[in-house]
């Protein structure tokens, strides 16, 4: 009997369950309207030509800042229209003091380093700066794993704990790649530009490019560098938080030359408006955006190769290194997860084929075709997964241990850090809860051999 019958019902009530939470939970809200950045920001936005009377920047209990509606949204209205002038993109960039330098410079600077190195200089330069009203509102430090030390990495899960190491070395090398492109622009600064481009100011104008700006596709220009040219900083419509149950359309019209959202499903009066990033899982929105969302249905929790090799009891290690080579060669060892629905087809079809005997090898490929070799590999394959689901389970509690003793110590810049981990692992915790009773409750149950059992067709 394949596991995916008998999860689905389950997993689908607890993802439609969970789905809501951005949406219907009680939320306490506080409208920044009167506060002076954005006193400030909206004025300076209305001399570039943008009013909005349908959203207004508020503090919500459950998400920080964000935009609330101030009328009822109906389904295909316009959330927000945003003109070209507001849009900070590259074309901005060559515009500004720093254009005749960028231009200059060989080789050709990236989009991502040319919009950074104007950040910089604009939070430099603070009264004097023409987007100072934006930089203002730009949060002064991050929560993306780019800021994150090797203590609080190391709490990360395992599958995401090398990519954000990945991101860390990718920010620090741009620094360093990009110091003589820096010094270039000494006769803008009366400050020495090593005390003003540095590490620190690089990873948040980095992290200010990768977490805000919107998609928008550029033409190429012979200033820069071949890399796709698709960022654009969207000042108020980046306070549009993330809700994975939102759907919105969103582009550039060309026709208004403006950057327009459009609702799908429509908000209620003083409620915050949602726009959804994308149908990603909470690692992803943690890498890329530095947060996690409650109750994200796209979650899922990844089982690398490392706790594969871990958990499965193959006693002959070379037996199990010819299997796994096997399985990397052809593509099976990647993206192996458990989710709400339960574990995914590719994670136990791996685990079917690992636990293959060595007689049973020439059926490996109706394997693939959802084949049960027979009842015994069967029940070795949900053993396993439950395996895997106890040992995530022990790691989780034992990072969420762990955070608990850092945060009692720790100051508000790293307690901002460890709280977006342990949401993360939390989120996850609930994933391998629900897995483990499902696959608790198969191992109880007699697993019947199918009709197309291949103990039929030896």
């Amino acid at each position: 009997m394949p596991i995916i019958m008998t999860r689905k019902q389950h997993g689908r009530r607890a993802r439609k369950k969970r789905q809501r939470d951005c949406r219907e939970t009680t939320v306490q809200s506080v409208t920044l309207s009167p506060e002076p950045q954005f006193v400030a920001l909206r004025r300076w936005l209305q001399q570039r030509g943008f009013s909005s009377k349908l959203l207004v920047p508020a503090h919500f209990s459950d998400t920080g800042r964000g935009l609330m509606t101030l009328q009822p949204i109906k389904a295909d209205d316009l959330v927000i229209s945003l003109p070209e002038k507001c849009l900070l993109t590259t074309s901005t960039v060559l515009r500004s003091y720093i254009g005749e330098y960028i231009e200059r410079w060989k080789p050709p600077v990236s989009p991502l380093l040319a919009l950074c190195a104007f950040l910089i200089s604009e939070r430099h330069f603070g009264q004097r700066a023409e987007w100072k009203p934006y930089i203002d509102v730009l949060p002064q430090k991050y929560t993306c794993p780019a800021y994150f030390s090797d203590e609080v990495i190391n709490l990360l899960p395992g599958s995401l704990s090398g990519k954000a190491l990945e991101q860390r070395a990718v920010v620090q090398e741009l620094h360093s790649s990009s110091l003589d492109f820096f010094s270039s622009l000494q006769p803008l600064f009366s400050q020495p530009v090593e005390s003003v481009f540095t590490y620190d100011a690089l990873r948040w104008a980095w992290c200010s490019v990768n977490t805000r700006t919107v998609y928008m596709e550029h033409q190429h220009s012979p200033y820069m560098s071949r890399e796709r040219n698709v960022y654009a900083l969207a000042p108020y419509l980046d306070l549009l938080n993330h809700c994975p149950a939102i759907q919105v359309k969103a582009s550039f019209s060309h026709v208004s030359r403006c950057y327009e959202i459009r609702s799908v499903q429509g908000c209620k009066r003083f409620q915050q408006a949602f726009i959804c990033y994308g149908p990603h899982d909470n690692q992803r929105l943690l890498l890329e955006y530095g947060f996690v969302a409650p109750g994200n249905p796209q979650s899922v929790v990844y089982v690398d190769q490392v706790i594969l090799q871990q958990c499965v009891c193959i006693t002959d290690i070379n037996q199990l290194a010819q299997k796994l080579l096997f399985l990397k060669k052809n593509d099976f060892l990647a993206n192996l997860t458990l989710s709400l629905d339960g574990p995914s087809w590719r994670l136990m079809t791996v685990l079917r084929l690992l636990s293959l005997k060595t007689e049973q090898y020439p059926f490996w490929k109706s394997v693939l075709l959802g084949a049960v070799v027979s009842q015994d590999r069967e029940e070795w394959s949900v053993d396993a997964a439950l395996r895997l689901c106890n040992y995530l389970m022990v790691d989780n509690t034992r990072a969420l241990d762990k955070i608990s003793q850092l945060t009692e110590r720790a100051d508000a810049s790293l307690k901002e850090q460890l709280a977006v981990v342990e949401c993360l692992r939390r989120e996850e915790q609930v994933i391998m809860g629900l897995n483990q009773e499902m696959l608790q409750s198969l191992q109880k149950q007699v697993l019947p051999s199918r009709q197309n059992s291949m103990h039929n067709l030896v």
